[in-house]
């Protein structure tokens, strides 16, 4: 299959704001939030890009991503019914086509020279089937993201044949379902915020949309039923995602986007110079007492 298309959720009210936040790219240009994932999702393949937006919205986040505006178009959730509502928003972009999926408060930065989404763009198409990216994720934090079980695909490197799936699992459910060989003790595959869904993946939304009446469902769920009826793969991600969301998140996100570009050294001088700087008013200030 070929992936053309992606949907990027940024409807829910407590992250209305986050995607038009500026932080300085790993090219060290100046570039709203939208725009760095949109960008990403272009790195990828991606050809059209639909974003979910809080009703109204649109006219905010249109100007944020202009430079990219006639590969951009916009999806109004009409109520906020949650994830998994968002995303078959989209379900008439989609249309009966595959598609790329990353969330709007995360920021995801790669390890290597591909985007975090391009790897995983390439195994679905190889695969024809949806593929979630994952990464291990210590206990204490499960109760942050939703988590997969399964086991590795034989002769590769960081592919598992997913499942089970459990959204937020509690660190008893996880060692019950979620144990997966070959991770340190502790350690779980948890969602990294970028998957690749299939047209079966978004007709199960529609029905999940029918079942909840009105009511919020997450993605996972949707997630669980898919692993039992068909192959569903996951591929650890070669990167960080960064929770813009959180106390200090926008700033975190900041300094690993720095760190990972162009001006890796200078950033490093001056962190260097700021904590010597502190340390050395510390030690002033103790010599005063």
């Amino acid at each position: 299959m070929k992936i053309k298309k992606a949907v990027i959720t940024a409807a829910a009210e407590t992250q209305r704001a986050l995607p038009l936040q500026t932080l300085i790219d790993r090219d060290g240009e100046e570039k709203t939030v939208l725009t760095i994932i949109v960008e990403q999702a272009l790195t990828a393949g991606i050809e059209e890009v639909c974003v979910v937006t809080w009703p109204g919205d649109e006219a905010r986040y249109a100007p944020a991503v202009a430079r990219h505006g006639r590969r951009v178009r916009f999806v109004a959730q009409s109520t906020p019914a949650g994830y998994g509502h968002a995303i078959h928003c989209a379900a008439k972009f989609t249309g009966d086509e595959p598609f790329l999926h990353l969330v709007g408060d995360h920021l995801y930065v790669s390890t290597t020279e591909n985007s975090c989404a391009k790897g995983l763009v390439e195994l679905a198409e190889t695969e024809d089937c949806a593929v979630s990216a994952v990464q291990a994720t210590r206990e204490n934090l499960l109760p942050s993201f939703g988590a997969v079980g399964g086991s590795r695909v034989a002769g590769s490197e960081g592919i598992y044949r997913v499942d089970t799936v459990i959204e937020k699992p509690t660190p008893t459910e996880a060692e019950q379902s979620l144990i997966v060989s070959g991770l340190r003790a502790g350690y779980y595959l948890c969602f990294f915020g970028v998957h690749v869904l299939t047209p079966g993946v978004m007709e199960a939304l529609g029905r999940a949309v029918v079942d909840s009446a009105g009511g919020s469902f997450p993605l996972s769920s949707v997630l669980s039923e898919i692993a039992r009826r068909e192959q569903y793969l996951a591929l650890e991600a070669p990167g960080r995602r960064y929770d813009l969301g959180v106390r200090y998140g926008l700033l975190t996100a900041q300094l690993a986007l720095a760190l990972s570009g162009a001006e890796r050294g200078e950033v490093l001088s001056n962190l260097a110079e700021m904590l010597a700087d502190r340390e050395m008013a510390a030690i002033a200030e103790q010599r005063k007492r």
